[in-house]
């Protein structure tokens, strides 16, 4: 993960790593989740060709800042193809990335856009739209293979775990690869820790309905989060 390294082939690398994800069939349940919402969609999406398939990562191959969300949303990513593109989630996502320097533009509609990602890329901990937006823990596992590719691919910094389930999905993962071999810290909004190898991980409250509507999250504190991640980034090595 040196920052020397030629910054062509991880292009070559990440686009290859996306068509797999894309193509991935390991979880009956969900594949025929995915596909079904794709052909009933939702009414005001009735004219929209759903993507209905594994969502690919999106950004930068050079990213230092991971984003690990939960799962795509059924009429959001699971249509558009892209991660928390065309829902309400990924309008306060973009806006954050937006407003932190990371993203080209505010709003993320559809894969046609013009939207880029500097120096970030976004993950899931689940790259199909789960039933009930559950991914059981057996599916979870089946995209782990995903999460390892995706780290051994990107000059990851710093992880921002959007979620509880993201936080433990870069915990699993720092464990499995010797990074943490303590038990599982405590998740909350701004929650920090650096794993053995130098590493940050960040936790963030999902931007979902439920906590955007409810203003369990607000925009200051999200904004407050990629203060911190900023500063982790630019912070001397």
């Amino acid at each position: 993960m040196g920052m020397g390294r030629n910054k062509q082939l991880p292009v070559v690398a990440w686009e290859s790593l996306n068509r797999q994800i894309s193509d991935c069939r390991s979880c009956p349940r969900l594949i025929e989740h995915c596909e079904t919402i794709a052909r009933e969609k939702r009414r005001m999406f009735a004219t929209d060709d759903y993507w209905g398939r594994p969502v690919p990562n999106f950004g930068d191959p050079n990213a230092r800042l991971l984003i690990v969300g939960l799962a795509p949303a059924a009429h959001g990513a699971n249509r558009t193809g892209r991660m928390f593109t065309g829902d309400r989630s990924g309008d306060w996502l973009y806006r954050a990335l937006h407003k932190a320097s990371f993203a080209s533009q505010p709003n993320a509609d559809s894969l046609k856009d013009g939207l880029t990602l500097r120096d970030c890329a976004i993950t899931a901990t689940c790259h199909c739209a789960p039933p009930q937006n559950k991914p059981t823990r057996g599916e979870i596992e089946n995209c782990r293979h995903f999460m390892t590719r995706t780290v051994e691919t990107l000059p990851v910094k710093v992880f921002l775990a959007l979620g509880s389930i993201g936080w433990r999905a870069v915990i699993d993962y720092a464990k499995a690869v010797g990074w943490w071999n303590d038990k599982l810290p405590k998740f909350g909004h701004g929650a920090t820790l650096q794993f053995e190898n130098g590493l940050w991980l960040v936790g963030s409250f999902h931007p979902s309905q439920q906590n955007t509507f409810t203003g369990k999250l607000t925009e200051p504190m999200f904004d407050a989060v990629f203060q911190q991640v900023n500063d982790l980034l630019n912070a001397p090595a």
